[in-house]
């Protein structure tokens, strides 16, 4: 068995097509969603699917569908444009899906084909490729992509010739009482000689008892003309497993995190907890990003050197610079600074930038908010629409009022500016450079640039009101004895 990586995707196998088969309507899934649009590590099962053949770099990539085919169409065309789509018509069955698939390829191309199912995500580009390889090597017509199963039930089963070559292939149903001992299952994987399959296809019937025209009968066809067929064990079973439930769904994420944390670990990620770090398939992480207990990290987020995250913190379609700490935090859709800190307890909107060396604190909300380099958000604030400069502190408690009932309008506070506690910032308004504001300031106009902006209130003071009001109460009790003591204390 050669030892190959993933192939390199920027050099074309001239020769190699790939059918995807994503027809089926997954009756066990229980959904209105098409089964293979349900999703793990940040991508559908077909997505998988279709991201690995992607990776063989083949010169085509048929994809065929049936079942709910508008939304899985363009499911396909948001990840792989290129591909050829092409419709199963009524007569079902895995033969009929890849015969129509065969039909889609150039009428000159003479090379392998490989059939995949849109079910099968953890399924990856080296194993494919080792396939390729043994396809190759070995002249055979077909190789299958087969697994030795403690628990065989609901496979179809691999039946081997006396000279060790694959016989014929046995679905579950049409099984013997011997047959159904046999371990060895047939994955649904196959690299075909594109030539013995184009002539075999035809001759499949439905004499089964699925009514079914099925993919494996080709097997026993081009046995039966001379034809070598082989079969190539993978080291684990899981590998090819389909996901037809919710439970294999939930199965199948856990190992593929699994892998991912495992890829992540041994890139230089210290990851405290795997039990409970969650990683998408398209997250980005660099050497010594540490990540703490209960940590989801979703799309296409990206963390850089040295930054620790978590823990209890989920990030979508995030970006982390170097060093920066975020804690027990939820983001989506923001930048975070390098040497930044965020949390605990911060909730990132779409559109927050943090500058390098900022502070997004603790109960702070932003969104659609830029937040400048050394600048500071430390808690129990709501900052939207909003444009803070260098180095200023945002008191604890404000809030931009960004919505007058019909329009968003911007905020926008220039650098080292000192807020007071409990400001409210009515937009559209401009803090100037080097302003302060005091506590409890409704700011509504514009503050030039080193000015103090206060709300001018005189403090009121109505002596006796709790005792002329709440007469009997505590408060007034403890008042009239502050009073006596007061009154003594002058009297001495």
């Amino acid at each position: 068995m050669t030892d190959r990586s993933t192939p390199d995707p920027s050099t074309t196998d001239t020769r190699l097509a790939v059918i995807v088969l994503a027809a089926g309507q997954g009756t066990r899934m229980k959904s209105s969603r098409p089964k293979v649009l349900h999703t793990l590590a940040g991508r559908s099962l077909l997505g998988h699917v279709l991201v690995t053949a992607g990776r063989l770099a083949p010169a085509h990539v048929v994809a065929v569908v049936r079942h709910e085919r508008d939304s899985v169409i363009a499911h396909i065309s948001d990840v792989m444009p290129d591909i050829l789509v092409v419709d199963q018509d009524d007569i079902p069955g895995t033969g009929r899906a890849v015969e129509v698939g065969i039909a889609a390829l150039p009428a000159d191309f003479d090379g392998d084909v490989v059939v995949v199912s849109g079910d099968v995500p953890l399924l990856d580009a080296a194993t494919l490729g080792i396939l390729i390889d043994t396809h190759r090597a070995g002249s055979a017509a077909a190789t299958l992509l087969s697994a030795v199963m403690d628990d065989a039930t609901g496979y179809g089963r691999v039946v081997r010739a006396s000279d060790g070559e694959v016989d014929r292939i046995v679905e579950q149903k049409d099984a013997t009482d011997d047959e159904l001992t046999i371990t060895e299952i047939n994955s649904g994987t196959y690299v075909f000689r594109v030539g013995p399959l184009r002539d075999q296809l035809p001759k499949v019937g439905i004499e089964n008892a699925q009514k079914e025209k099925y993919l494996t009968d080709v097997v026993a066809l081009l046995r039966g003309i001379g034809e070598t067929v082989s079969a190539l064990p993978v080291r684990e079973g899981w590998m090819v497993s389909g996901v037809n439930d919710r439970v294999q769904l939930a199965e199948a994420a856990r190992r593929m995190n699994e892998l991912i944390v495992r890829h992540w670990q041994l890139e230089g990620v210290t990851v405290d907890d795997p039990a409970t770090t969650w990683i998408d398939a398209d997250v980005t992480l660099a050497e010594d990003v540490q990540l703490l207990p209960g940590t989801q990290l979703k799309g296409a987020t990206k963390i850089d050197s040295g930054a620790i995250v978590g823990p209890d913190t989920t990030l979508v379609d995030t970006e982390v610079g170097a060093n920066a700490r975020v804690s027990r935090t939820d983001a989506t859709l923001a930048v975070i600074g390098a040497g930044a800190s965020v949390g605990p307890f911060a909730y990132l909107r779409p559109g927050t930038y943090l500058g390098a060396d900022g502070k997004i604190g603790t109960f702070v909300e932003t969104k659609n908010s830029t937040i400048g380099a050394g600048s500071k958000v430390p808690h129990l604030s709501y900052i939207g629409d909003t444009e803070v400069g260098e180095q200023s502190n945002v008191g604890a408690g404000t809030i931009t009022a960004n919505y007058d009932g019909v329009n968003k309008n911007r905020t926008v506070v220039g650098s080292h500016v000192r807020s007071g506690s409990h400001n409210v910032f009515v937009a559209p308004v401009r803090i100037g450079d080097g302003a302060y504001t005091g506590a409890g300031t409704v700011v509504r106009k514009d503050v030039p640039p080193g000015a103090l902006a206060i709300n001018v209130a005189p403090q009121r003071n109505m002596a006796g009101w709790v005792e002329a009001n709440r007469a009997g109460t505590a408060a007034a009790k403890a008042a009239a004895a502050a009073s006596d003591d007061d009154s003594e204390s002058q009297a001495k």
